[in-house]
């Protein structure tokens, strides 16, 4: 197709072909579903290493660079773990089951909670120690909960439609998780627009998906802002999701030019389809004051790097403002081991379009910003206007500020940084929360407290909240509240194996420390340092044997995939 100019005939006929297939997708049985879904998995397995390796090209590296292990982790892998979460939730309903196992849903405090990850054994062995409870909206009894889950696949079908992807550009698996999402918990058949920024990646999904695009399920197009607009805009269309930005969102929503601020104000649309989206923000890490070893700031301070130079920082999920005690004097001892981390990281470009005027205007702001590394790896170790750039706009690259708060004691500090995530940085989709497992113990309701009151779609503790993006079974997108009007980051959840509904945010947890030193710490578990930590030295290894795992278990392979793991 040729992007230059829009070829609305094409896309006109894409949407009626497309369109005229819902009714069977709508009829095809339970099994079925769970066929193609089997079928899917080894044809990722069979694309994988190319799929990884576009990947690594685009962004300037090789399939060999250490920095390659982001490919496969954001790709193949995460589709292969979507897609075994789905599988997974669909056999129980096929088998008669409830999908929700008994003792996932309890009440705590008067909210209703479910447990969702680790879903299965596998789980529980590869990712010990790590866990994710859904927290419901208030109101909604564990009764509700329990009885609206799945219920496209337990007597509540919706009527067939046509849904329109926009994909995102950062991150490779975006576009297919939403595709899946919209397919198997949506029930509507799909139009997915690649973005121009990683169009190179629609063979191997044309690959993956060839079941669903032969039988006029799916299919893909390219093309810009102008193809994504008259798809959006389509009377063809009954549902749209995009991952973006808010100008994005509000480009499709409320057009563009001097009308645009009217319609918005008067709540006059340009499009009719519901819609969903999923829009970053400025994301903080909150680290609270705690008996730290020498071990446990280095560890920090690689889990926190991970966190803003997993790909470059060209996340919507990245840290971007890190939130320090300004008493701690673990405070300086930290940046020092982020500083000495950030030095150590092998050379990469931030290769996002936009991203060097973006780490420009971080540099115009902060003459005196610290460079490290490859000279765009920005630190900026004491930001005290609350109006600074990396306070108000989402950088998307890699720039990290520091805003330090006061609290003569654990409590005191989260109230304060509570209070500064919620009501000072925009955005809601998701925070990152590291306390000390003695400083929890001796604090707990001031902990407990915090995790309640942050206002994000997916709160990590002690774990980066992008792994809530990966897992499948943990649901995806911004704190409830937002409207079309003052989007935010983003309305509705995707990924959500167990269907969930009235979902208010994800709280995940994984170890303060690795094994075996977790014991040392009050979190033992069997983990090693995570694969996706960007320290980790046989990253891509390990993910390369957990994709081929994943979508094929068996023990057999368990003992190449711990070797690699342990390397790390």
């Amino acid at each position: 197709m040729n992007t230059a100019a829009l070829d609305a005939p094409f896309l006109d006929r894409a949407v009626a072909h497309v369109r005229g297939n819902a009714e069977s997708w709508a009829a095809t049985p339970l099994s079925e579903r769970i066929g193609l879904l089997e079928r899917l998995l080894p044809r990722i397995v069979a694309h994988a290493a190319d799929m990884a390796g576009a990947g690594s090209r685009a962004k300037g590296y090789g399939p060999d660079s250490p920095w390659a292990a982001e490919d496969w982790t954001g790709g193949p892998w995460a589709l292969a773990q979507n897609a075994t979460a789905y599988l997974h939730v669909l056999r129980r309903i096929a088998a008669g089951r409830d999908p929700l196992p008994d003792g996932a849903v309890r009440e705590e405090n008067g909210r209703t909670h479910v447990d969702v990850f680790p879903a299965t054994g596998w789980d529980a062995l590869l990712f010990n120690g790590f866990t994710a409870q859904v927290r419901m909206r208030p109101g909604v009894t564990p009764e509700q909960t329990r009885a609206c889950a799945a219920g496209a696949y337990r007597g509540r079908q919706g009527a067939p439609a046509l849904a329109v992807v926009l994909g995102a550009g950062n991150v490779a698996a975006i576009t297919a998780l939403d595709i899946l999402h919209k397919l198997y918990a949506e029930g509507q058949v799909v139009i997915a627009k690649m973005n121009p920024v990683n169009a190179y990646l629609r063979p191997h999904f044309a690959y993956v998906f060839a079941e669903f695009i032969e039988r006029g399920w799916l299919s893909f197009v390219d093309g810009g802002a102008a193809e994504g607009a008259y798809l959006a805009r389509h009377e063809g269309v009954d549902s749209l999701h995009v991952t973006g930005s808010d100008r994005t969102h509000d480009a499709i929503v409320w057009g563009t030019g001097e009308d645009a601020e009217v319609r918005r104000r008067d709540d006059l649309p340009l499009i009719t389809a519901t819609f969903s989206s999923e829009l970053g923000g400025v994301s903080p890490c909150i680290v609270a004051p705690g008996p730290w070893s020498r071990a446990d700031f280095r560890f920090q301070a690689e889990h926190i790097v991970t966190s803003k130079m997993n790909n470059s920082g060209h996340n919507c999920i990245a840290s971007q403002v890190l939130v320090l005690p300004r008493d701690w004097d673990g405070t300086e001892r930290l940046l020092d081991e982020i500083r000495r981390v950030l030095r150590e990281l092998p050379a990469r470009a931030d290769y996002y379009p936009g991203a060097a005027g973006r780490l420009a205007a971080v540099l115009a702001a902060h003459p005196t910003a610290e460079v490290l590394g490859d000279g765009c790896r920005l630190l900026v170790p004491d930001i005290t206007d609350l109006d600074d750039l990396l306070v108000t706009d989402e950088v998307f690259g890699s720039a990290l500020g520091v805003v330090r708060l006061p609290g003569a004691t654990p409590a005191a500090f989260l109230s304060h940084a509570v209070e500064f995530a919620n009501d000072t940085l925009p955005g809601t989709l998701g925070a990152t929360l590291i306390v000390h497992p003695r400083t929890e113990k001796a604090d707990r309701e001031a902990v407990r407290t915090a995790v309640a009151d942050l206002r994000y779609g997916t709160l990590g503790v002690n774990c980066w909240s992008g792994v809530g993006f990966l897992l499948g079974y943990t649901p995806w997108g911004a704190f409830p509240g937002h409207t079309r009007q003052d989007i935010g980051s983003g309305i509705g959840f995707v990924h959500n194996a167990f269907m969930l509904e009235d979902i208010e945010k994800t709280v995940l947890r994984a170890p303060f420390a690795p094994a075996p030193r977790g014991l040392v710490t009050g979190s033992p578990s069997l983990s090693p340092r995570p694969p996706y930590f960007v320290t980790h030295r046989a990253a891509t290894a390990t993910v390369e044997r957990l994709t081929r795992f994943t979508a094929a278990p068996s023990l057999g392979k368990l003992p190449a995939l711990f070797a690699a793991a342990l390397r790390g």
